[in-house]
């Protein structure tokens, strides 16, 4: 495993060892993704091996301009009404966390999309990402760079702890701007889906394409888009969820950490063991914050952490989600 910057000469050189069958872990603006040439089965195969995750579960497609859309979809299987919402979608979200499934071309491998005729596709907004995946094949399959299941990656460093030489390569980028894995939004059906909450409010879909439907739990063994089981994005140390407000009311066990979304009260814990989200109780700056806070709080060693649930509003329905995934 080798660590480089996001010069384009390592960028060019990532992105040459990316096309030839490496993978290599990259900044987005949402987490830290685990890529693979998304034309290449093989490639593809060394994800779910590093990542120790099961095939049933499909991957995000990566690309770095709008148009490329349609070498990863089947634009003649789209009726009017979904080419009309992925212009409108594309056209305000892209590049951004946005994920969108859409009918899949034959060119991109099952594996891919663990045999679904559909396909998720993202354009993240972060330039190292952008440029990489335009150096390489021009699309980048990429989950989150981590063992599947546990804390989402911010930063390389947790890349680096977690999978370490199970990645051939690690792009530092610093610590991920959103720092909440991409909305992803099935728009196949007549009435389009939120399978999974995250950097897009669900608002703001519904203020562009009209009323949209939540389906975020997938049937058993059978998930249609990524962070769709029940138990994910969990630290090592045991975790439990709190309403708001009634996390200061229970008596701190022994080797206990406390996660607050705007303020801390209790006296009875070491600040050391007490991370706040946001302090002015800012959504954008929480979510930020929600998965650099849980890794440092998981390498404390505690005996358990209890965390507070954000406002349900916007971005906290996001942050509320990951925090019972990893309470489950």
């Amino acid at each position: 495993m080798e660590v480089l910057s996001t010069s384009d000469v390592d960028l060019r050189r990532a992105a040459t060892s990316l096309a030839a069958g490496f993978l290599v872990a990259f900044p987005t603006e949402t987490v830290y993704g685990l890529g693979a040439d998304a034309f290449n089965p093989v490639s593809i195969a060394k994800i779910f091996e590093a990542k120790q995750r099961p095939t049933f579960d499909p991957l995000i497609i990566h690309i770095a301009e709008r148009d490329a859309v349609f070498r990863i979809t089947d634009r003649s299987s789209m009726n009017e009404t979904m080419l009309e919402r992925l212009s409108a979608l594309a056209g305000r979200f892209w590049p951004g966390p946005l994920t969108v499934i859409l009918p899949k071309r034959r060119e991109i491998p099952n594996i891919a999309t663990a045999g679904l005729d559909t396909v998720a596709v993202r354009f993240p907004s972060h330039p190292a990402a952008q440029a990489l995946i335009r150096y390489s094949t021009g699309a980048v399959a990429a989950p989150s760079a981590n063992p599947f299941g546990c804390l989402s990656p911010t930063r390389a460093e947790h890349v680096k702890s977690q999978l370490g030489d199970r990645v051939d390569f690690i792009i530092d980028g610093g610590k991920t701007e959103v720092g909440l894995e991409s909305t992803i939004l099935d728009i196949t059906a007549d009435s389009p889906a939120i399978l999974r909450l995250g950097g897009i409010p669900g608002e703001d879909i519904e203020a562009l394409i009209g009323p949209v439907v939540l389906s975020l739990q997938s049937s058993p063994g059978a998930p249609h888009s990524p962070g769709q089981l029940k138990s994910h994005y969990a630290p090592g140390t045991p975790l439990v969820l709190c309403r708001q407000g009634e996390l200061d009311a229970i008596p701190p066990e022994p080797g206990e950490g406390r996660l607050y979304f705007s303020r801390a009260k209790n006296p009875r814990i070491a600040p050391d063991r007490i991370r706040v989200l946001s302090e002015s109780a800012d959504l954008v700056e929480a979510a930020a914050n929600l998965f650099d806070m849980l890794h440092e709080l998981d390498n404390l060693g505690l005996s358990l952490i209890r965390a507070e649930e954000a406002p349900t509003s916007s971005l906290g329905a996001a942050i509320n989600d990951r925090l019972r995934r990893a309470s489950s």
